[in-house]
C-alpha cells in the first residue's frame, strides 16, 4: 500500500481547484469557426483602388489572396506568360493599368505591384 496512486480519502477525484479551472468548451458550428479564420489578415476583404475594382473578376473590396487568385487567373486564361521564360509575364492594357504602366513583370513582382492598390483603413 505504499503505492502513490492509491486511492485517497477524496475518492481519487480531482482536488476542488483543478475541477473549478475546467472550463466548458464554446459552442460555434463548423462554418462559423471556417468564417471567422477566413476573415483574418490576407483573406479579409479590404476597399481596393478603382484600377483594380474594375479589373476583370474584381469589385469594391477584395482580399489580398483574391486579388491575386483573380490575376493570376487572367494571366493564365490571356496566355500571358512569356513562353521562353514562364517567370516573366507580358502585361496587356489590363494588366498594365494595375501594374503602373510596365510591358513586363517578373513573377515574383505581382505581389509587391498590387499592394498600392490596397486602400489602408484604420
Amino acid at each position: 500500500m505504499g503505492n502513490s496512486f492509491s486511492s485517497s480519502a477524496a475518492g481519487g477525484k480531482r482536488p476542488s481547484s483543478a475541477a473549478a479551472a475546467v472550463k466548458p468548451p464554446k459552442v460555434t458550428t463548423k462554418a462559423d469557426a471556417t468564417e471567422a479564420k477566413n476573415m483574418r489578415g490576407i483573406m479579409r476583404p479590404v476597399p481596393v483602388s478603382e484600377a483594380l475594382s474594375k479589373f476583370p473578376g474584381g469589385g469594391p473590396e477584395i482580399s489580398r489572396a483574391g486579388a491575386i487568385k483573380i490575376v493570376w487567373a487572367y494571366i493564365k486564361g490571356q496566355g500571358l506568360q512569356n513562353p521562353a521564360n514562364k517567370k516573366e509575364i507580358l502585361c496587356d492594357e489590363k494588366l498594365k493599368s494595375i501594374f503602373a504602366g510596365r510591358d513586363k513583370i517578373g513573377m515574383m513582382e505581382v505581389t509587391k505591384l498590387l499592394s498600392p492598390h490596397f486602400i489602408k483603413t484604420n
